[in-house]
């Protein structure tokens, strides 16, 4: 198979800090998590050949942005503005093929950093949430 339809990607944000997760309405985007390693330069005057040498860093869980068909009245819509505000971190989970036998859920810790709203005069209003990722996100089989 060439590729797998991502249509029904589901992002989720836990709703009680108890584990009841909540799915956002009206997702039309789904990016991350984006994740990254530091590489720490170890290039001494002996290094072979003279190319540059590394040793791995630290890890980055990345970032994982969301768009949305924003409706200011949906509670799922302002819940986010809660998240934004509130000082703890909270849990969130992206689920991709929910309902498949192969679905899989990444699960992370996190803050948003960025929340944008949009209200093109010839378009539909649209808001972009980016949660930056603490710690490691875990991809788990759920299916």
């Amino acid at each position: 198979m060439a590729g797998i339809d991502a249509f029904g990607t589901q992002f989720k944000r836990d709703s009680t800090g108890a584990g009841s997760f909540i799915a956002i309405a009206n997702v039309s985007d789904i990016s991350g998590p984006e994740r990254s390693r530091e590489a720490i330069e170890v290039t001494a005057h002996d290094s072979p050949d003279q190319y540059r040498e590394f040793v791995k860093g630290l890890k980055d869980g990345g970032e994982v942005t969301i768009t949305i068909n924003y409706d200011p009245g949906n509670t799922t819509h302002s819940a986010l503005d809660g998240d934004f505000d509130e000082k703890d971190l909270r849990d969130y989970q992206v689920v991709i093929l929910p309902g498949d036998p192969d679905e899989h859920t990444w699960d992370f810790t996190g803050m948003i950093t960025d929340l944008g709203d949009a209200f093109p005069h010839d378009d539909k209003m649209e808001r972009e949430v980016t949660v930056k990722i603490s710690g490691k996100p875990t991809l788990t089989p759920t299916g």
